[in-house]
């Protein structure tokens, strides 16, 4: 996972930088109590007003309270544990092309092999300020396309799941036209799990470029 969330990152600095026409602003950080991470961060370029990368790599103890709201492990696992991941935020200067959120991440407590102890979560979704069908369609039907090449996933499970997390309840409306979200998703290897968060993380070029460079270049009201 740890090899995975940088190759991601690295390569969609890659294309951003390439169609931005800028170079990001790296921020390599360290946690005190333990690991660290990658930011990444473009900003006034051609075609982003402002985009972020960043991946953690973290470890340390949890407080007692955190590991009983946590579940899983057993008392052997004690209270160490390890994350890793990977978000990204991307938010076009051009408001006819959307904005775009996505995250995949890892939680292991203690030595991550007794039933429980380990997790994935993640998703992405989609926030249009102007909205085009054709582009929810895509984005949609591209995680649709993954979910359906794994066992484990569900995309109309997914799909509910992210419209309900991202639903303002205070303003009655949703973020967006939505994508998927899952959390605490166990299967019955690591393996199976990694293998679908891969997929979506590498799929995520995939969703959201072509709805991007259809939208990049459209005139817009700027009053």
């Amino acid at each position: 996972m740890v090899s995975m969330v940088h190759r991601i990152q690295d390569h969609i600095c890659e294309v951003i930088g390439e169609i931005d026409r800028t170079e990001y602003r790296e921020d390599v950080w360290t946690r005190e109590e333990g690991g660290g991470g990658r930011s990444r961060v473009f900003s006034s370029g051609e075609v982003f007003e402002k985009a972020g990368v960043n991946v953690s790599v973290v470890h340390g103890t949890l407080s007692e309270e955190a590991a009983e709201r946590m579940g899983g492990g057993n008392p052997n696992d004690g209270l160490e544990f390890f994350a890793t991941g990977i978000s990204l935020v991307l938010h076009p200067n051009n408001p006819m092309a959307p904005t775009v959120h996505s995250n995949y991440r890892y939680f292991e407590r203690g030595t991550g092999q007794e039933n429980g102890s380990w997790w994935f979560g993640g998703g992405a979704d989609l926030t249009p300020s102007y909205l085009f069908e054709e582009d929810a369609a895509h984005f949609h039907s591209t995680y649709r396309a993954i979910c359906e090449r794994h066992e484990i996933a569900d995309y109309a499970k997914f799909k509910r799941w992210c419209d309900e997390y991202f639903h303002n309840g205070h303003r009655g409306e949703a973020r967006g036209v939505g994508g998927i979200f899952f959390d605490n998703l166990r299967g019955e290897s690591k393996n199976e799990c990694f293998s679908f968060v891969e997929d979506c993380a590498e799929g995520f070029l995939d969703s959201y470029m072509p709805i991007l460079l259809r939208r990049v270049n459209m005139p817009f009201d700027e009053g």
